[in-house]
């Protein structure tokens, strides 16, 4: 130590710089309790206002609106529920503020709520790293951060929140637990179209009809509401919102209606929202009118849902809906888009007719129950949809989308040419729908669906993939179901380019436009379709040939044969060079003994080159005459004669005269069905008449065997 303080030195003028090092210190300490004194003088006058405990409470949850729209830890979900008091309690019991922070300010309290909030506290805010083994206060809160100021009445030690409803403006209790006095105070002081906030509030029938009572409009009779807040409200009775208007948006989230909610003849002039509502008993939507977005995202019907003669004029979101009784949806018009993704029909639905002008999606729906479905729409979306029963669906105008649906049961999709009939035998109105260019229905995937059960009524398939189908050979296509053609002939290019007309697989299509040496003609457009080989699609078009053969229509079956070949014609993978030769030379005769015409031209090709050689080379310039040679005995007796003819000679002088013609025609026709015509041929005419009448009769029976294909049934 010695040593130690033998080494200290003192520096000039440490101990005036240590005199003023002390006054600002005690300048800073007494600029600290001078804002504590004045942070608590504000605190206490701001506790004197009678609606201190709202602001702080509505400050709070600011807060908390300011974070879900940051998109921080709290992720836009991470809610918590604020405790009469002002003390927000989050699951696991963790209260905020913490019981050191009970006697800070109203700012420093908000503060350290949004830093809970964040991920973090007053001392280790969101973004620095909390030391280990230090868990989060709140990693996934599941409780709901009310948007309104709880009454709390009723509050126990088994219900430390106590009621949930929204305080009535200007009171501290909600509309349930208003004083007489009070509630009827405050219902005299609504007028038609008043904004109201009645969220989490508990509506007895005779507690809701006064309060819609207070809000009817003299001119019309009905109800007019503004923007009406029932978050989360509960009605145990019946809840009849009959012919009412609601001109704000109406919110009804989280709602439970334990009697029936009747909205039947409603108008929603703005946006409606019934997510994760529950209904327990029908819900009438009967001629309601939906004049912006209806949302019933989540919502659940426990018994039957009722939306005949409903009009959706903007796009109506039904996603994740459970329908737990019968759901009907006659006669309903949709302006905007139809979302069922992800819904589920338990029991009987009945979906139309329905009319809509954009998008029906049904995508990863579940029926759990017969349907029947009449729809005329754009478009309609059944990606993996699953279909637990029977079920038709007649359509009109749509564009379908059927990949990876599952069909447990037969399945019916039948195009509908003429409108849908109301009950009094008028038609259907279809205003939506008057600039589509006709009632075509068009399917554009099947892939992966397995079509054991599935029926196609009527339905053009021009651009439908098919590639992935299951059990497609049982697949059974009725009425006119029509597919791709091949180009037209290309006259007006050198040289022409003739195809043969057939009906073609959209996949095949892609294919030639892609392939480098696609011949002119072949044209389609094949933004984001997938490509497939001949490979893959030999065996769709064999399915497809089958599945005509076994319902006895063996001309349909023939262009599906021609396609088949054509694929293994052109697949360099499974077909061997050899086999590849040979079905060119079968598609070059006779079009696979599907096209009598080639085969035709080919006999008739044979037989005038036949008629040309024997002209020229195979008949002789005269008939050979017999001559008769012997010797008679000097002494008589028995004469032996031979008999020999010469050799035919060609002639020397002209060859193709008339009399040449008729008798080498008479050799080839004869050739023709394999018969020998008696006349006189030079060795090489021999030849040729050997030749034809191997090749001709072939050819005669490909155009036989492409004739039948094309009459048999």
């Amino acid at each position: 130590m010695e040593t130690v303080q033998a080494q200290m030195t003192a520096l000039r003028g440490e101990e005036l710089g240590a005199e003023l090092v002390a006054r600002l210190a005690h300048s800073v300490v007494a600029h600290n309790d001078e804002v504590a004194e004045l942070d608590a003088r504000i605190e206490a006058r701001f506790r004197q206002h009678r609606d201190a405990e709202a602001i702080l409470t509505l400050l709070t949850v600011l807060l908390g609106e300011d974070l879900r729209g940051e998109g921080d830890h709290c992720g836009g979900d991470a809610f918590c529920r604020i405790r009469p008091g002002l003390r927000p309690v989050a699951q696991g019991g963790h209260e905020y503020p913490p019981d050191g922070l009970q006697g800070e300010g109203v700012v420093a309290r908000a503060i350290h709520f949004r830093c809970v909030l964040r991920g973090g506290d007053s001392n280790h805010p969101a973004g620095v790293d909390r030391p280990s083994g230090m868990s989060h206060p709140n990693p996934e809160p599941s409780a709901t951060l009310l948007s309104w100021v709880p009454c709390g009445h009723g509050t126990t030690p088994e219900d430390p929140d106590g009621c949930r409803g929204a305080d009535v403006p200007g009171y501290t209790a909600c509309l349930a637990h208003l004083a007489d006095a009070e509630r009827n105070a405050y219902l005299c002081s609504l007028t038609p179209g008043t904004d109201i906030d009645l969220s989490g509030t508990t509506f007895t029938e005779p507690l809701l009809d006064a309060l819609l009572n207070a809000l009817r409009d003299p001119a019309t009779g009905s109800p007019r509401l503004g923007d009406a807040r029932f978050i989360s409200a509960t009605f145990p009775s019946n809840a009849d919102f009959d012919f009412a208007t609601f001109q704000g948006k109406a919110r009804f989230q989280s709602a439970i209606f334990q009697g029936k909610a009747v909205f039947g003849a409603a108008t929603f002039q703005n946006d409606v929202e019934f997510r994760s509502a529950i209904f327990k008993d029908d819900a009438v939507f009967q001629a309601a009118t939906f004049e912006c977005t209806a949302d019933l995202t989540g919502a659940t019907f426990q018994s039957g849902a009722q939306f005949e003669g409903a009009n959706f004029q903007g796009n109506a979101e039904f996603e994740a809906v459970a329908f737990q009784g019968d759901a009907r949806f006659e006669l309903v018009a949709f302006q905007g888009d139809a979302r069922f993704e992800l819904a589920a029909f338990e029991r009987s639905a009945s979906l139309g007719p329905l009319v809509c002008a954009g998008r029906v999606k049904l995508s990863g729906a579940v029926f759990g129950s017969p349907v029947t479905i009449l729809l005329a729409a754009r478009h309609l979306e059944c990606r993996r949809t699953r279909w637990s029963s029977t079920a038709e669906l007649r359509l009109r105008y749509a564009t379908v989308d059927f990949a990876q649906a599952v069909f447990e049961y037969p399945l019916t999709i039948a195009a509908k040419a003429e409108p849908f009939v109301l009950p009094n035998g008028q038609p259907v109105p279809e205003l939506a729908l008057a600039g589509a260019p006709s009632a075509t229905v068009r399917m554009i995937s099947l892939r992966g669906v397995d079509a054991a059960h599935l029926v196609l009524s009527d339905i053009n398939l021009a651009m439908c993939m098919l590639t992935g189908t299951v059990h497609l050979d049982q697949i059974q296509l009725e009425g006119t179901c029509s597919f791709n053609d091949v180009p037209r002939t290309q006259w007006r290019r050198w040289p022409p380019v003739r195809f043969t007309r057939r009906r073609i697989l959209f996949e095949e299509l892609i294919w030639r436009v892609s392939e480098p040496a696609a011949a002119p003609g072949w044209s389609a457009t094949v933004s984001g379709s997938v490509r497939v080989g001949p490979a893959q699609l030999a065996p769709v078009y064999r399915a497809l040939r089958k599945a005509f053969e076994d319902s006895k229509n063996e001309p349909g079956a023939a262009d599906f044969y021609y396609g088949e070949m054509e694929m293994r014609r052109h697949d360099r993978t499974n077909t061997t060079r050899a086999e590849r030769g040979l079905l060119s030379g079968y598609w070059l005769l006779s079009g696979y003994g599907l096209r009598a015409s080639r085969a035709l031209g080919w006999l008739a090709a044979a037989m005038l080159v036949t008629i040309v050689l024997l002209m020229g080379f195979g008949l002789p310039k005269d008939s050979p005459k017999q001559e008769a040679t012997g010797t008679v005995p000097p002494g008589g007796g028995k004469t032996t004669f031979e008999i020999d003819k010469a050799d035919p000679q060609n002639p020397r002088g002209e060859r193709f005269t008339g009399e040449r013609f008729d008798k080498a025609l008479n050799v080839t026709l004869n050739s023709v069905v394999f018969r020998s015509s008696g006349q006189d041929l030079t060795t090489t005419g021999t030849y040729i008449e050997m030749t034809s009448r191997v090749t001709e009769p072939i050819l005669l029976g490909l155009a036989v065997l492409a004739v039948r294909n094309r009459v048999k049934r």
